[in-house]
């Protein structure tokens, strides 16, 4: 007696076809629209929740294609987040997929096909699975919260509000869900403890303890006055007027921040000490200044207006005045990154540009700057996102109710995206740059050694 074969499932194919794409088997495990499963036990599951997020994938064959897919709930990630986004090779091997391949050579605009075939029929048989098992069709339509077609000059006061306001007027209550207390939205600096979790120190110490180091870098002293650069919600500005006795200038783009900020700043009783104002940095008039500080706030800058944000902050600042900026950079050069569009550009920092510590240390040393000191940070800040990480998915349902699913799954994503990018060399680190503006005759104004300047 014959045995029919049994037919493979949806997920049984989906798999073969990746493996086909990507070289090696996914080792995560797979559930279809259809209730079908396959792979091997993994503590990730990967569910395709219906054909479309095939479709999704084909259509932009890159990251922006996986991004478009789990934001709108077409895909779906359980268990392990990172363990799906640490898989080596997925997104370069699906950016061998294309749709202008088929138009070519069939005709059919709607039919994906493989630009770069190379003789590599595994690869041909995995898209004609893609394509029986859902991928013809046309492109489905972004998820609302994609940030949609950019007008106006790139970098200008007027785009460049917009973008502010695109990242940070999301709602003050969602970002309190994974900044904590401090609402300190950059890297934390996490002393030797944190090598061993079992006494590790919390995230707010984290936090506190890198205001506290900026303030002691910049050489803070009672009735100096400070500019702090994208001020965010008044962590640093509150921080410096209460430990330092300084008097501060914050400055913003976001009114919702700005708004928060006042808020914490009166509750502080520091209303004579700090002012919070909505303005660009290319506006501030009145200096000069002791000091500046400038955390998290130059990647909003750009290539193109670097040269303007260095001169800027040199005006604004007296003789002997220093400044530290606190700034993710990227390793490799702008030119080797590559601009492929994908999650921040489409969702989350639009125009941003995280460029090389050279690039930043070449603008202020031409700007007059004189460059003193540089620290990297690219340890405490994985550590620092995997913390927002643990937050965000403790309140995971405020999250949603806050800003919506779509908008939820962008952070998600974002944020154990960027901590796997911090963890792993070559890919991104972050700087904390101490300048100083000369006096005519040269003096910096400095100790000479770290240890006297650091206090």
């Amino acid at each position: 007696m014959i045995t029919p074969c049994t037919a493979p499932t949806a997920a049984q194919r989906l798999l073969t076809a990746f493996e086909g794409v990507m070289g090696i088997p996914p080792p995560v495990h797979v559930r279809c629209w259809d209730g079908s499963e396959a792979g091997p036990e993994s503590d990730v599951t990967v569910v395709f929740r219906n054909r479309r997020a095939i479709r999704r994938v084909l259509w932009s064959p890159n990251e922006l294609g996986l991004v478009r897919a789990y934001v709108a709930g077409d895909l779906e990630i359980e268990g392990d987040v990172f363990r799906l986004l640490a898989l080596p090779g997925l997104v370069s091997r699906l950016e061998t997929l294309s749709l202008r391949g088929a138009e070519r050579r069939t005709g059919v605009r709607s039919l994906p096909t493989v630009v770069r075939l190379g003789g590599r029929r595994t690869v041909v048989r995995s898209l004609a699975t893609f394509v029986r098992l859902g991928g013809l069709g046309l492109p489905p339509r972004p998820p609302s919260v994609e940030v949609p077609r950019r007008r106006g000059t790139k970098h200008s006061k007027q785009r460049d509000a917009s973008s502010v306001s695109h990242h940070y007027d999301v709602g003050n209550d969602f970002y309190r869900l994974f900044l904590g207390p401090t609402m300190v939205y950059s890297c934390g600096y996490w002393d030797q403890r944190a090598d061993d979790p079992s006494a590790r120190g919390s995230l707010d110490e984290a936090q506190n303890d890198k205001l506290d180091l900026v303030c002691r870098k910049l050489g803070l002293e009672s009735g100096m006055r400070l500019l702090d650069v994208g001020c965010g919600w008044g962590s640093m500005a509150i921080h410096a007027a209460q430990k330092y006795n300084v008097s501060v200038v914050g400055v913003t783009l976001s009114h919702e921040q700005a708004q928060w900020a006042r808020s914490r700043v009166a509750e502080a009783g520091l209303s004579d000490q700090v002012e919070i104002r909505v303005q660009d940095y290319r506006d501030v008039m009145d200096g000069p200044y002791d000091v500046i500080s400038s955390i998290g706030m130059s990647e909003h800058v750009g290539a193109s207006a670097l040269p303007v944000y260095a001169e800027r902050l040199f005006g604004l600042l007296r003789p002997r005045g220093r400044l530290l900026n606190h700034a993710i950079a990227s390793v490799c050069s702008r030119t080797d990154a590559g601009n492929s569009p994908g999650l921040i550009e489409n969702y989350i920092f639009p125009d941003g540009e995280v460029l090389p510590l050279s690039k930043t240390i070449d603008a202020f040393e031409r700007a007059g700057l004189e460059v003193r000191d540089t620290e990297a940070l690219r340890e405490h800040y994985a550590l620092t996102l995997r913390a927002w990480v643990d937050r965000l998915r403790g309140s995971w349902d405020d999250a949603v109710e806050l800003v919506g699913a779509e908008r939820a799954r962008t952070w998600l994503l974002y944020l154990a995206a960027s901590a796997l990018g911090f963890e792993e060399k070559g890919r991104l680190t972050i700087h904390q740059v101490l300048a100083v503006r000369p006096s005519d005759d040269g003096s910096s104004g400095l100790p000479r050694t770290r240890a006297m300047w650091m206090g």
